[in-house]
């Protein structure tokens, strides 16, 4: 009885978790399919190639235009720029909390950086509005900080605790015979860490990189506070950038219901949506071309 009892709850928990699993494909499925159906509306009336390589976001006008291209440009370059400060910054943090910190400085480092996930990014824009802004305006002579520059300097502190928890607990997984292995062969401890304990670690290091891409491209009220919000074509990060996210935020909450520009909001959230997945897809493919490296 006892045996046959384990087994119905096995085959119960077995259903329950496949159940979840199948309801956030569903979920993301849903999502997807309503952005795509808006989006339809809005096709209708414009382009598709005219709205993607649009030179001038302006739904307001007697002439409205409807061209996204510098908002999925603003949108890039925050990223990038964000990611440029962000991945060598947390890894590099991830390898010392990993390797070289004693045990007492990573219990105080380790839930130190895990706390700034739980600043709330209204914060993290205000800081930037009278922190962030004011320095980059007197260091480049500008009559203000709020630029593209400033956006990926907050977006990076946001992304950081995000990169460095998961790229420490991929760095601390490696086996410590790959680690012994190399100190056998006469290899210093920065040779060991470069050349066998960060490859080895590639996968998981991916896979917080891509996270902390996803957190900088989805996110919205710091963007929204600290870049300038310019709808035009950025030539440098010293420029005010509009975001796709700041976008759809400040306008959805006055455009009238189901019109052309209620709808061109919907098209820019499925455009967010595919660039978010492409990432994604990018990142899962090094991951496994790693795998595949290592098991070979």
């Amino acid at each position: 009885m006892k045996y046959k009892a384990r087994l119905s709850l096995d085959v119960l928990f077995k259903f329950v978790f496949k159940a979840t699993g199948f309801l956030v494909l569903a979920l993301l499925g849903g999502i997807l399919a309503m952005l795509i159906y808006n989006s339809f509306s809005f096709f209708m009336n414009v382009r598709p190639l005219d709205f993607i390589t649009g030179m001038e976001w302006n739904p307001t006008a007697k002439i409205p235009k409807y061209g996204m291209l510098p908002l999925i440009i603003s949108t890039t370059i925050v990223t990038f720029g964000a990611m440029i400060i962000a991945i060598p910054l947390g890894i590099g943090t991830a390898a010392f909390i990993a390797e070289y910190a004693s045990p007492r400085l990573k219990n105080i480092l380790k839930p130190t950086i895990e706390m700034l996930a739980a600043i709330p990014s209204v914060v993290i824009g205000f800081l930037g509005i009278v922190v962030v802004s004011p320095g980059i305006a007197s260091l480049a002579d500008l009559s203000n900080g709020l630029n593209a520059l400033n956006g990926a300097i907050l977006l990076a502190v946001m992304a950081l605790p995000t990169i460095i928890t998961v790229a420490e607990d991929a760095i601390h997984a490696v086996p410590k015979t790959y680690k012994e292995a190399s100190y056998g062969v006469g290899a210093t401890k920065w040779q060991t860490l470069c050349k066998v304990v960060i490859p080895a670690a590639a996968p998981g290091i991916i896979a917080a990189v891509m996270l902390g891409v996803g957190r900088a491209i989805g996110e919205t009220m710091t963007v929204l506070m600290a870049t300038g919000n310019a709808s035009i074509l950025p030539t440098s990060m010293f420029d005010s950038v509009k975001t796709m996210t700041a976008t759809i935020a400040i306008e959805m909450g006055e455009v009238p219901y189901q019109t052309t520009h209620y709808f061109a909001l919907y098209a820019i959230a499925t455009v967010l949506f595919i660039m978010t997945l492409a990432a994604n897809m990018l990142g899962e493919y090094f991951i496994n071309r790693f795998r595949k490296y290592h098991a070979a």
